[in-house]
């Protein structure tokens, strides 16, 4: 896989996260262990994403 189709999918991913968070943020019973789980998830992709942006091209 290219560096540039993994950067695709770890936005998409990055996207569907940021959806799934502001659906639970919004829920009447929000469970804030999943929510939390959700948010570190979408950072963790985050970093990836500017981690592999920041790297030289080889």
């Amino acid at each position: 896989m290219s560096l540039t189709s993994h950067l695709s999918e770890l936005r998409k991913k990055h996207e569907t996260l940021s959806q799934q968070v502001e659906s639970e943020a919004r829920s009447p019973g929000v469970d804030s262990i999943v929510l939390t789980q959700l948010k570190k998830r979408k950072l963790a992709i985050k970093q990836e994403i500017e981690k592999l942006s920041a790297a030289p091209a080889h």
